[in-house]
Formats: structure tokens, sequence, C-alpha cells
């Protein structure tokens, strides 16, 4: 039997003595070098007694170690889990107890802090850090040279967990199989056209699945190699840009990028590809790229429980506020939340996704997997949508954010696209507060673009024009930023607490 993962992504690369990981200094990672250092991870995971589906919590920063030691668990049969370096002691302690993790690797500088929450779950705890050291460094060095006899899994078996981001409710772990993961890494090594010779430029967090399971996967899958930056720094990735083909990001890397003078036309002529998510892209965005670069963003979609759905063409229109056509192989629908039929173009509704990249379900959750996995494959993403007459997905919003008021439905981007329009305003977020009369209304927040001072007044006055009464905000806020997460979306839940009381009594 066949291990589906790193057969289909790391084996092929046995013995490759070209580049995989370029590192900001200087030095670089062949592909037989990493791969050797995986079985030598692997190996010293055995010595520790970890088993094929037992689950690995990973709390450390980026390094080619780091995705060295993902390897090593895909090659071992081992789940694994990636957690978020910003997540607090008891934060990591929920993650650790619910999976039931055999096995945590942190940050040596925080082993202390975090050695009552392994002994707690009866698991071991080792360390790996940013520069390769640590006791699981330490008990690789020892190990044989010879490779690590990959452990058989096939493609439903897990591997890994991806917790969501928990902004309702308890985070809830999404199961991915090895044909997950390998299905929508070749797809988007082909409808994005990766080869041997591309470059990736990755400056994206390793706990998140755009980092790991996309920007990675698709290099791996291609066979391509990746300049490995610890985190986005505008300055250090206009000064690798020359030796790279693609880079993957959020918006906040194109906006960042885009305040600079230096980055312009000669500096990106060479590139052959920018992709962003993880959140949306600001049609004001899209076009000032476009104007100082020659280069449309390519913009997709996707969630931690199913990677990618949807793309932009590689060749083709790729449209501001759309997330492209569904990926082959994958369907997806607008549905009617309240009888689950498929809606016509142009209307919108809920979100439905199936194909090989749907994950298995939620980690000892039944009664959640059942309420959003349906029996027929679909999985009720929680986004809401509409396709346009060309088939083009944009997405309106997520369902816990529409408002309804006065029992009239109001979807926040609607509002929004109206407002990041107004002069002077950088970007804005809409969100429902309790009101007395109408059980909830629209609140607006808008951010402005450095130096300018946006008219209120005019901006009310504007939504009074293009929007039906029950749209109108109730009031308009100046703020000087909005709530993010780690990849950049706006934490409206955060909004929403922040303001409940503002039109009624606490």
């Amino acid at each position: 039997m066949a291990n589906a993962l790193y057969d289909g992504l790391f084996a092929p690369h046995a013995g490759r003595d070209e580049p995989f990981l370029h590192l900001p200094g200087g030095g670089t990672f062949s592909y037989a070098g990493f791969l050797a250092l995986a079985a030598r991870y692997a190996q010293a995971l055995s010595a520790e007694g970890l088993a094929p589906g037992d689950r690995l919590a990973f709390q450390v920063e980026k390094s080619p170690q780091a995705l060295a030691l993902y390897a090593a668990c895909v090659q071992s049969g081992i789940v694994f889990l990636p957690l978020n370096t910003a997540y607090t002691v008891e934060e990591v302690r929920y993650f650790v107890e619910d999976s039931g993790a055999r096995m945590l690797v942190c940050d040596p500088g925080r082993a202390e802090a975090l050695a009552p929450v392994a002994a707690a779950q009866g698991a071991g705890l080792m360390t790996l850090g940013a520069d390769g050291n640590g006791t699981l460094a330490e008990a690789a060095v020892g190990r044989r040279p010879e490779p690590f006899e990959t452990v058989p899994r096939g493609p439903d078996d897990l591997a890994a967990f991806l917790y969501t981001s928990g902004t309702t409710g308890r985070s809830k772990g999404a199961m991915l199989s090895h044909a997950n993961l390998l299905s929508n890494a070749r797809t988007l090594a082909e409808v994005w056209r990766f080869g041997p010779a591309d470059v990736l430029l990755h400056a994206l967090p390793l706990f998140h699945t755009h980092g790991l399971f996309v920007a990675t996967n698709v290099a791996l899958a291609a066979g391509a190699s990746i300049i490995l930056l610890p985190r986005f720094d505008a300055e250090e990735v206009m000064r690798l840009m020359p030796g790279a083909t693609v880079l993957m990001g959020v918006p906040t890397f194109y906006t960042r990028l885009l305040e600079d003078p230096r980055f312009a036309r000669e500096l990106t002529a060479h590139m052959r590809l920018f992709v962003s998510g993880s959140a949306p892209l600001l049609a004001d965005t899209h076009a000032r790229f476009e104007a100082r670069t020659g280069h449309r963003i390519l913009e997709r979609y996707g969630m931690t429980e199913t990677n990618m759905n949807t793309s932009n063409p590689y060749e083709g229109a790729r449209r501001a506020g759309t997330v492209g056509l569904p990926l082959p192989g994958i369907e997806v629908k607008v549905t009617d939340p309240a009888t689950g039929e498929t809606l016509p173009l142009g209307e919108t509704g809920q979100i439905e996704v199936r194909g090989p990249n749907v994950f298995k379900g939620y980690w000892r959750m039944p009664e959640k997997t059942a309420a959003e996995l349906r029996e027929n494959g679909f999985f009720i993403t929680g986004d809401l949508g509409r396709f346009d007459e060309d088939g083009y997905l944009q997405i309106v919003g997520r369902d816990k954010d529409l408002i309804i008021s006065g029992g009239y439905n109001i979807y926040p981007k609607e509002i929004e696209v109206l407002l990041d329009a107004q002069p002077g305003v950088l970007e804005s977020a809409v969100v429902g507060v309790p009101h007395a009369d109408f059980g909830e209304t629209p609140l607006a927040l808008v951010v402005a673009e450095p130096g300018a001072e946006p008219d209120l007044k005019g901006i009310d006055a504007a939504t009074r024009r293009s929007l039906a009464r029950y749209k109108h905000p109730r009031a308009v806020l100046l703020v000087d930023a909005l709530p993010r997460n780690a990849m950049g979306k706006v934490q409206k839940n955060v909004l929403r607490d922040r303001y409940r009381t503002m039109f009624v009594p606490a």
C-alpha cells in the first residue's frame, strides 16, 4: 500500500540536488537534503513512540525545519496539527486536549510554559527553534542516514487537522485527508501553470492553509523552488523579487507594496503571477496594482475545510470583485438557505461545495458535521454569494454577517462597496448591531486614506442616494483601523461586540 500524499508530493524529488528552499541570507536546501532531514525527524518521532494516526500539535516559528517536520509527519502517517504562533498557553491547551495530541512540538522558549499542557494530556513535548535547534533536532542528529521506511497511508486516511478560527463558538478541527490535500495541490499547479522553473516568494505563515497547503504543496507538486521568508516584510519582498516568478499573498501584501514608489513595472517585469486570497481584495487595489505593474492579480476562493474551490483564470478575464470560476473537478452552487434549492444566476444565497477537496468532517463533532456536510457530499460553507451570467462567483459575505433589520435582509458587502468608493476612504466594514425597533441595524466603520479626511456627512448622503432606505447605515464612524486576524480578515465579531450597546442600553 502506498502513502498517497508523500508519494504524490515528496517522493518524486528523492535524490534531486536542485534547490528546494532558498533562504533570505543566501543558504539553500536541496530537495535531497530536505527529504533527508524529514526522514531523520520521522525516525526521531517513531523512536518517541508515535504511531500512524497519532496527532502531533505544532507551534513553532516558520523555518525549513518546520516544513521538514510537516514532511516527516506525512511520511510517518502522523496527523499534522499546525497552530498559530500567536496562540496563548490556554488556547494551545484547548487544541492539544481536543485533538488528543500525542506530541506537542514548540519553540524552545515556550517549553517551560507549555510543559504542563503536554503533561496534562499525557503527550510528549519536544522543541524546534527557527534556527533548527531544539530537542527534536538533537534527537534527529543521531538517526540512521538510510531512508526512513515510508508508512502506508490511503487516500482517505487523515493527513492533517486545521482548526477553524473560532470567531463564533468553539474552534472546530477540520479533518483533511491525503486525497483532499493532494487533489487540490495538483489541480492548482495545473490551472496556475506551475512548473520546475518557478520560484515562489513565500511570505505566508505555515499554520494556515494558504501558506502550507496552497503555497507549499503547489510548489512541491510542480517541483518548483521556494524563497522562504519568515514573515512578510515589504522591503525584503522587493529585494528578493528579482529572483522569483510567483508571489502568493493576502490583500495587505499588495497594499503595503503599493505604498512604496519603488514597487513598479521594472521590479515586476519578470514575474509570472500574483495570487491573492484569505480576505477580499478591493477593486481599487486591483486597479492600482495593474496601473503600477501591468499585472492583474489573480484572486481565488478557499477555506479551511475545503482548501481552494474557485479561481480567476490564468488565461482570460480576471474580474475584480469576483473569485472566479469553480476549479476543475469541483462543484460550486448557490442555494436557498431555507430550502437548499439551487438559485438562478444573479440571486444571492449560501455557497455549497462538493469535490475531492472537501474535508472529512469536524473532529469529534458529529452533529456539527451533519449540519454542514450534506449526505450528498455538498459542504455548506457559511459564505453568501452569487454567480454572474458568465459563471464568475462573487462573495457577498458570511452568513453570520448577514444583517436582518426590520425583517429585511441586508448584505454588508453591498454597502461596503459603496463606502470604499467614496473620496478619502481606504476601506470599510459594515456590521449589524442591536436596535430596539428593528432588531438590528447596520453600522458603518470607515478607515481614512493616509492624509485624507473623509466627509462623513457626504458619505451618509451618498448611501441615501444609492441604497434603499432600510440599507442605510444608522451611523458612519471614522476609525483608525479595522481589527484583523493573522490572515488579514476583518474580525466583524469584534466590531459587533465593541458597538453592541451603541443603539440600545447595556
